[in-house]
């Protein structure tokens, strides 16, 4: 169905091919994972199937691409969307009409399909992705991951006989990732639909796929093989295949049904120790370390005498939010459950620290929707808390409303002792950063260097500072290139570093491991711990169980805009099979969180 014969691509005037030596076939009714390193050329894979490389993102094609027969080069995307639908990394990009029923249909009415056939369908796909109370609303009030499923849908409902997906689930909450995932498998099972997919959280899909195409490095040609093949060798893999390779396990399992099976020596073995710390420390409240409300946090300097770069960052994100409000679906209350502390687990939550943040009976209406619904949050200095939750239950609120986007319809707000909504952007900058789900809002420089410079201006750093945070987190990003040049997880590495230059004393972050590699989340979770232990607050609306479980102290859980959970990361997530990571629900009764813990132990007992 798909043939890449001896394909390279190069962009532009660089010196490499961002590919080259693709030689492989994707055969008719298969689903098939793409996987590599984040900037590898996933996307520009993906691409040359649809026609988009080098259509619409120019560059040099050599070699030939063929899909259903017909070659890329000579058939441009729209002449390939009979037999093609692609969904790209950011769902925002590919929306052409308002609201979410008509964005359905529209793929079908550009094919001509009758009325009737167009109703059958769209009615089919809303029950489908879950997206039946949604079919009415506008595009830009919903979520992140509520858009993600209107993008997958309005590709599903032309009936291609080619799926090409860049990270389908990245943005999904886990019980709508496997909703996604199962839709794929229905249509390669029943329809014969050949599924070609990259993604980055594989511990989602891995067991999923009948093949798996490793792309091991840039400009490196690919290796094909079997799943549990390609796990052996791969240098990015779930926990659950890190799990039976430190366990020496053979076949490596890529489900945790199949690791179960093989675990019960490693449970015997495990059965009476304790989870080490490896990482997740308590808050250290008695050094001083610096934080808000101390009187030595750092200032992020972009509330310096030259503050123009500052406000324009801060400024233009929070006016493109009030332009398109991201909203939330508000469903039948539960008791909210305010923010508390907790001397148990793997390290105490708010232990008296300097406050970073609170909030009290907080609520939030976003035009006719309740965002948030009496929402109490204590955040403390040295303190690094996830907030989880279904797409839409509102968690980008909590974050935006922090950083004062939303004026609250009740209850309060304070950071840094401030009411961010009352408060300039020069002076809040002091106290909280934001990373924002789209990287892109905080970039706007020609060049990653010339970000960085701007950067370590506005915070009066070092010049230096942020290229230095910048290859902590992606080693391989030249200077010269332009940030929309950057894959997803190359540019939010970017943003990440941007924000973090100014070491603000609370730090929020949006999704922040959408786009990374484990390689790059592992070196993201080392910052932020060193972040953490210096004495700054941290919040995280994520979706990656894995992170929460590795990182946060302490894990809140949304539903319909009120806190159902609060508490120490290692009591919720075992008591949640939603939330639970892969090495949890294989060790499970033990309290064994992540691979790291258990490597600790292994080494501590041989």
């Amino acid at each position: 169905m798909i043939r890449f014969d001896q394909v390279s691509v190069t962009y532009g005037d660089a010196a490499e091919p961002a590919v080259q030596g693709i030689d492989l076939t994707v055969p008719e009714g298969e689903l098939c994972l793409l996987v590599g390193p984040s900037g590898v050329g996933k996307s520009t894979v993906l691409n040359a199937v649809c026609g988009l490389v080098p259509h619409f993102t120019g560059g040099t094609l050599r070699g030939r691409v063929t899909v259903a027969g017909r070659d890329t080069r000579t058939n441009k995307p729209r002449e390939l969307a009979d037999v093609v639908g692609t969904v790209g990394q950011d769902p925002l990009a590919h929306f052409v009409t308002d609201t979410v029923e008509d964005e359905l249909a529209y793929g079908m009415e550009s094919l001509g399909l009758a009325p009737d056939v167009m109703r059958r369908r769209v009615e089919e796909t809303l029950d489908l992705l879950g997206l039946a109370d949604l079919r009415d609303r506008a595009i830009t009030t919903l979520s992140g991951g509520q858009q993600q499923r209107v993008a997958i849908g309005s590709v599903l409902t032309t009936h291609p006989k080619v799926l090409v997906l860049d990270e389908p689930t990245s943005a999904l909450d886990p019980a709508a990732a496997e909703e996604v995932l199962a839709v794929l498998q229905r249509l390669v099972h029943d329809l014969g639909t050949t599924v070609l997919l990259a993604e980055h959280r594989l511990e989602r899909v891995v067991q999923y796929a009948d093949q798996v195409i490793l792309l091991p490095a840039p400009g490196a040609p690919p290796v094909v093989g079997a799943p549990a093949d390609i796990m052996a060798v791969s240098p990015v893999h779930p926990p659950v295949v890190a799990l039976g390779r430190l366990a020496h396990w053979s076949p490596l399992p890529l489900s945790v049904r199949d690791a179960r099976r093989k675990a019960s020596s490693l449970r015997e073995r495990l059965a009476g120790v304790e989870p080490g710390e490896t990482g997740v420390t308590a808050p250290d409240t008695g050094s001083g370390a610096s934080g808000p409300g101390n009187g030595s946090g750092p200032v992020t300097g972009r509330g310096s005498e030259d503050a123009v770069s500052s406000r324009k960052r801060f400024g233009r994100w929070r006016r493109r939010e009030e332009r398109h409000p991201a909203g939330v679906t508000h469903g039948p209350g539960h008791t909210s459950t305010p923010g508390h502390t907790s001397a148990s687990g793997p390290a105490p939550a708010g232990s008296g620290g300097p406050l970073a943040a609170e909030t009290a009976g907080l609520s939030v209406r976003r035009g006719r929707i309740d965002a948030l619904h009496r929402v109490g949050l204590t955040v403390r200095a040295g303190e690094t808390i996830a907030l989880m939750g279904r797409n839409g239950a509102g968690k980008s609120t909590l974050l935006t409303t922090l950083v004062g986007m939303h004026e609250p319809t009740a209850g309060s707000v304070h950071v840094g002792g401030a009411a961010p909504h009352r408060t300039a952007p020069r002076t809040l900058l002091r106290h909280v950063g934001l990373v924002p789900q789209e990287p892109r809002d905080l970039l706007y420089a020609d060049t990653v260097a010339a970000e960085c410079a701007a950067a370590d201006h506005d915070a009066d750093a070092a010049a230096g500072t942020c290229r230095g945070l910048v290859t902590r987190l992606l080693p391989d990003v030249p200077d010269s290139t332009h940030p929309r040049d950057l894959s997803e997880g190359q540019r939010l590495a970017l943003a990440l570093a941007v924000v973090l230059t100014a070491r603000p004393p609370l730090l929020l972050l949006d999704e922040p491991t959408r786009g990374l590699d484990y390689a790059a989340k592992g070196r993201l979770v080392e910052l932020l711990r060193g972040l953490a232990a210096e004495g700054h607050a941290i919040v995280l609306a994520t979706h990656d169980v894995e992170l929460a479980a590795e990182l946060a102290h302490r894990l809140v859980i949304l539903a319909d805009g009120e806190v159902v959970a609060d508490g120490p990361t290692a009591e919720v997530v075992v008591s949640s099979p939603a939330f639970a990571p892969q090495v949890s629900k294989v060790l499970a009764p033990l309290p064994w969180l992540t691979v790291p813990q258990v490597a600790h132990a292994l080494e501590a007992t041989a």
